[in-house]
């Protein structure tokens, strides 16, 4: 199968969610933040607020002005759990329990776009397949996963059951052509793939992997799931403070803003350390990515 731009699994991706529990926001929910920049979505991605749990990262959210999010498991899922013991949890939790999440988003007025949930070499069949029941309990149209490019075919086949849309996330192991991280392990991933795989693109993982985010931003655009900003210096640089890395953020969004790519720009903090204040850094990271829409 040939190429499938992001529009056309668009179509797709609508006609396949008709049945989706909570797929739409409850008429009750009235949006209470925005945080559309011209016609540019900043959002976040909810590992930025880490450091707390779910009630208290949706309430990040609002305090910063967010209106979008994608959700971290570590949000989900409980915590300190042993590899068996969290795949134990994961085939038994209840659906109710992502429905409960729903619930929470839709009545903050933010917009739960897609769900985070890693596929790896050591996952079971079954194991992958209750991700995407998840999601369509979340009612999102979008998994993003930090995968491995040999899982593609087998992703694929389960997107394409679900008719949900799976963005692979890249890193900066470049040493390692089973993880993403350069233009070719995507490549490698999408070849010949159904149109329900797309890629979540991390700029700043891309950045300090050495590769160029707004050119390959520019090819693949329509098969982007949503982009995770944050600033990297190349050559597997630190993360920094927005504007003191080497990450294209300000170029990226312009292509947004003035392509009218309706890709979500989700701020991804990672450079805090102990003692530094989340909901504050977020804020500094919003002010100067709507900073760069708007310029």
């Amino acid at each position: 199968m040939g190429p499938i731009s992001r529009r056309e699994a668009g179509k797709i991706l609508v006609a396949g969610t008709a049945g989706v529990l909570l797929a739409e926001k409850s008429i009750f929910a009235a949006p209470k933040v925005n945080s559309v920049v011209r016609g540019v979505t900043i959002g976040a991605q909810s590992y930025s607020f880490r450091d707390r749990p779910l009630d208290a990262a949706i309430q990040g959210y609002l305090t910063v002005g967010l209106s979008e999010c994608e959700l971290y498991t570590g949000h989900v899922e409980p915590a300190h759990l042993d590899r068996e013991a969290l795949r134990k949890w994961r085939m038994a939790v209840p659906m109710s329990r992502f429905h409960e999440v729903r619930q929470k988003f839709d009545k903050a007025g933010i917009e739960l776009y897609a769900y985070n949930y890693s596929f790896r070499k050591d996952f079971t069949h079954e194991e992958m397949d209750r991700g995407f029941q998840m999601a369509r309990a979340l009612g999102v149209k979008y998994i993003t996963a930090s995968s491995n490019v040999s899982l593609a075919h087998q992703v694929d086949l389960l997107a394409q059951k679900h008719k949900i849309m799976v963005g692979f996330h890249g890193h900066d192991d470049t040493r390692d052509p089973d993880e993403f991280s350069t233009a070719d392990s995507f490549e490698r991933a999408l070849k010949g793939a159904s149109p329900y795989l797309g890629i979540n693109l991390d700029i700043g993982h891309f950045t300090a992997a050495n590769q160029d985010a707004v050119s390959f931003l520019r090819k693949y655009h329509e098969k982007m799931v949503t982009l995770h900003i944050k600033d990297r210096k190349r050559n597997h640089g630190d993360n920094l403070p927005f504007g003191e890395g080497e990450t294209p953020i300000t170029a990226v969004l312009h292509l947004l803003r003035d392509n009218h790519w309706k890709i979500p720009a989700n701020i991804e903090y990672e450079y805090g350390k102990k003692g530094m204040d989340t909901v504050a850094e977020m804020k500094k990271c919003y002010a100067y990515c709507r900073k760069a829409v708007e310029s």
